[in-house]
């Protein structure tokens, strides 16, 4: 078999380091263009150098664009600050679903909604006042009503970013990035061109030809994407819309929720009000006597009376009780006496309620009654 031999060759180290090296001509030219446009630059700031007048359309399209992009910079953190109020709440939210990232959990940690504290801390006292007692009954009514509409307001979260925080990033890291990004490149090849043009006897007619249409095509493009994000309000206006849609359901809901706690409230009212007066009568303390001469006490209670009075009255309906004799000057007022019970009809401002007593009806001030059952919410 016969045997193969390879030949080897020696490559110059030199030759591998011209290979990886991009053209030394390249690199300059490229420095020599930015020296360029820098000395012009430097003209036309320090040595009042005039350069190529854009047309004023272009300058108020620049102007709208740059209110644009500074009202969605201002706009999306304050949306987020309008949803979650507390900064430090929000660090935290931010710190507990990175750390859940991270550790590859599909649950995220939900924001701490106020509704929902307030709501937790009813709760507490109202299972240690117990369910017996009427006021600790409404503590939890209200604690369990409260977190309801803390997850109405966590669906308003949900719903605000999807249909008005994400569309705006989004508009905001696309077109109006793209934007920003082509009057950068307009305003660069604005100074090449005046660069070559205040030098053009030195310069080449073709190169100068050559910057002139880069100019003119890179402004081009710049209006176009500017003309384009300017004309496009449907969309921004389905944007906001999307918004008041998000809050008006937020509120439409809360009140659902809301108007049923007040129902029960006014039901928990009338029943505590229809309960008989309890009066508290203090105790009788005796002394006793031991054989060897100590005394020792006991507390003895006596039956809890009820009045008559307020035993027989059932509050079905919005009635006062008279704190004061009112006796009217002018036509129209009710005239009533202390401890009488008005039947309230309305309540006309805040300083005067109409109400009967009997057979008679008028006015009456609010500072002279003392309110048992409440008028209904208009």
């Amino acid at each position: 078999m016969a045997s193969v031999r390879v030949r080897r060759t020696s490559i110059d180290p030199r030759a591998l380091l011209c290979v990886s090296r991009p053209p030394v001509k390249m690199s300059v030219s490229g420095m020599k263009k930015q020296l360029h446009k820098a000395n012009q630059l430097l003209n036309e700031k320090l040595m009042g150098a005039e350069g190529t007048k854009l047309e004023e359309d272009f300058l108020k399209m620049q102007r709208s664009t740059a209110v644009i992009h500074s009202l969605l910079t201002e706009l999306l953190p304050k949306t987020t600050e309008f949803l979650q109020p507390n900064p430090a709440d929000r660090r935290k939210l931010n710190l507990l679903n990175t750390m859940s990232r991270i550790r590859g959990q599909g649950k995220s940690v939900g924001y701490p909604q106020t509704e929902g504290i307030l709501g937790d801390c009813m709760l507490q006292y109202g299972q240690a006042l117990g369910a017996a007692s009427e006021f600790g009954g409404a503590l939890l009514g209200m604690g369990e009503t409260l977190h309801q509409v803390a997850q109405a307001r966590d669906a308003l979260g949900v719903n605000v970013k999807c249909t008005f925080i994400d569309p705006l990033q989004d508009l905001h890291d696309t077109e109006l990035k793209e934007i920003k990004y082509q009057l950068k490149k307009v305003n660069s090849q604005r100074l090449d061109f005046d660069y070559k043009k205040r030098r053009s006897g030195k310069i080449p007619a073709g190169e100068l030809q050559q910057a002139w249409r880069k100019f003119v095509t890179s402004k081009e493009l710049a209006e176009r994407s500017m003309f384009v994000l300017l004309q496009n309000d449907v969309d921004h206006l389905r944007i906001l819309a999307a918004l008041v849609t998000a809050l008006l359901d937020f509120h439409c809901s809360a009140h659902h929720i809301l108007l049923g706690l007040h129902g029960n409230m006014q039901a928990r009212l009338t029943a505590a009000s229809n309960k008989p007066e309890r009066r508290f009568r203090p105790g009788k303390i005796r002394i006793r006597s031991e054989p060897n001469g100590r005394c020792v006490g006991f507390f003895h209670q006596p039956p809890v009376t009820v009045s008559s009075a307020d035993s027989k009255l059932v509050l079905d309906q919005p009635c006062c009780r008279a704190t004061y004799s009112f006796h009217p000057n002018q036509e129209g007022e009710l005239d009533f006496s202390e401890g009488d019970i008005i039947v309230l009809t309305k309540q006309v401002d805040v300083n005067w309620y109409e109400g009967t007593l009997g057979s008679q009806s008028g006015l009456f001030p609010v500072c002279y009654v003392d309110v048992l059952v409440p008028l209904p919410l208009p």
